[in-house]
């Protein structure tokens, strides 16, 4: 695997080639604009940084070694590696910013959402939390609690692309527009809904719905019923209709994009039976067992995508994005230690530490990212909002909303990058509700190497230098006193910008301090 440093690919086209082309285009008298790229947004659900057998840190470690992952495998070989990126440490915010280039702090979708104007949040006895965008994202400004937004998936049809979502959506709370996908933008849903996670992964259990054939709110998976009653898993079931969707999409003769995002590793936790036994017998415990055996059945939906490129003459003018929504999940019913399920991360899911947001991803762009490399500049789950369009050859657009996200199309092409002289930010003035390490009420930067974390509820920070300490093991806010007022300034000025929320002191009702207050 090769890291690289700006160097640019020489050029692709033999002479015959070209000399070729140019006739064509003579006789047409004409240039002919590119044929626009078919894209794969890969998104997986709760996979951490070290669910995978493709290490993206320095070192191969134990736990690349306990899970199978050939389809990454082949991705990484056939693309590129990003070893710091980024989501939220809950799934609603990630999928927003997503959706609409937003940070967080703007968008204020800051926690998971699925109850019309119902609130998440845990209990405090010290804050109260902020009327935060508990409805999600919308296409319409007539929804309150929610940001009205110009989304994605509208802009790429507008722009000739055939649509189609597949798997969990969550981007809207139940009985708003966005909780259906087709007023997202999309020309077909498949499965997705309100909900952020499956009652059930299994067919023989109709996907979390009590009757066959129907479907249960809030967390019975929809539209797939005529597998109900059967023993395929969620996974599998949502690769195949994806798949007939790509036959349909074929048949229009338009470039797709396809938003395959994955129930899956999202808990409850369930035995994948094509997977299952032999980690089992590899000597995991039952539950590890179940989820490794999840992740290869994801693994295997990647690669069955691959090969249908492969099989229909696509795969060279189809780009894959691969991507998780936030950390891994290091609570029960995981077993073994807490907290310890992303090493050398620390923490997960729901944490401001890089196990909580730290993700896997990969880009396959054939012809324009050398296979086989690898990019250790940082980048955030917005920056996939300008990227995609960037891809799609999408020059003219407006949006409704500002959009904070920076194409990363620079460092897949290896001559620039977006990384140099940016701070990164995250908001979460919320309650996830479990506890642990760095789950809390938080924002965070990332200047550089240097990494400082709030905490709202006692005003107190933390501070880590990245690059030497991956596990953030030793907070160093007691010895760099002047680094820490550096960035609360930085961190304290941007959430200002955009004009982010605070929670409140419970008993007086004042806001708490600013970062850069609390100095």
């Amino acid at each position: 695997m090769k890291s690289w440093n700006y160097l640019k690919r020489p050029a692709g086209l033999s002479l015959l080639a070209t000399s070729v082309m140019s006739v064509f285009t003579a006789c047409n008298g004409e240039n002919k604009s590119p044929k626009k790229p078919n894209i794969i947004m890969f998104l997986v659900d709760d996979m951490g940084w070290q669910d995978t057998s493709v290490p993206f840190w320095k070192e191969k470690t134990p736990l690349n070694q306990k899970y199978t992952t050939p389809g990454m495998e082949r991705l990484a070989s056939e693309g590129m590696m990003f070893t710091q990126a980024y989501a939220s440490s809950v799934s609603s915010p990630s999928r927003v910013s997503l959706m609409t280039g937003m940070n967080p702090a703007r968008h204020r979708v800051t926690n998971w959402t699925l109850e019309r104007n119902a609130s998440v949040d845990g209990h405090s006895d010290i804050l109260d939390y902020p009327a935060w965008n508990v409805n999600g994202v919308q296409p319409v400004d007539t929804v309150p609690r929610s940001t009205y937004a110009t989304l994605l998936p509208q802009i790429l049809k507008d722009n000739g692309y055939f649509t189609i979502h597949c798997g969990k959506a969550h981007y809207g709370a139940m009985t708003t527009p966005s909780a259906d996908p087709l007023n997202c933008g999309f020309d077909i849903n498949i499965a997705g809904h309100a909900a952020g996670g499956p009652g059930s992964y299994l067919g023989t259990e109709n996907f979390g719905n009590k009757e066959k054939g129907g479907h249960t709110l809030p967390w019975g998976v929809p539209g797939l019923e005529q597998y109900h009653g059967d023993t395929i898993f969620l996974t599998e079931a949502l690769t195949r209709e994806a798949l007939k969707a790509l036959d349909k999409a074929r048949l229009t003769e338009k470039p797709f994009y396809l938003n395959m995002a994955h129930y899956a590793v999202h808990i409850p936790l369930y035995a994948d039976d094509r997977y299952y036994k032999k980690y089992i017998d590899k000597g995991l415990p039952e539950s590890e067992a179940r989820y490794a055996s999840m992740v290869e059945g994801m693994d295997k939906s990647l690669g069955d995508l691959m090969e249908y490129l492969d099989r229909n003459g696509m795969e060279e003018n189809t780009i894959i994005l691969f991507m998780s929504d936030n950390g891994g999940f290091g609570l029960r019913p995981r077993a073994g230690e807490l907290h310890t399920h992303n090493k050398p991360l620390n923490s997960g899911k729901g944490s401001a530490y890089e196990g909580g947001i730290r993700e896997p991803m990969i880009v396959k762009w054939p012809g324009k990212v050398q296979p086989g490399t690898k990019c250790n500049d940082y980048l955030l789950i917005e920056d996939f909002f300008p990227t995609i369009l960037e891809m799609a050859q999408v020059k003219k657009y407006s949006t409704v909303q500002t959009v904070d996200g920076r194409s990363f199309v620079p460092m897949l092409l290896q001559n620039g990058t977006t990384a140099y002289n940016r701070d990164l930010f995250w908001h979460f003035p919320n309650n996830w509700g479990p506890t642990g390490p760095g789950i809390g009420t938080t924002s965070t930067i990332r200047s550089g190497d240097w990494k400082l974390i709030y905490y709202y509820e006692d005003r107190h920070f933390e501070l880590f230098n990245i690059s030497e300490d991956i596990g953030e093991l030793h907070d160093l806010a007691g010895q760099q006193p002047g680094k820490v007022k550096e960035l609360a300034g930085k961190l304290g000025k941007y959430l200002r910008s955009v004009d982010a929320q605070r929670p409140a002191l419970k008993g007086t009702g004042e806001l708490v301090a600013w970062p850069d207050e609390a100095i």
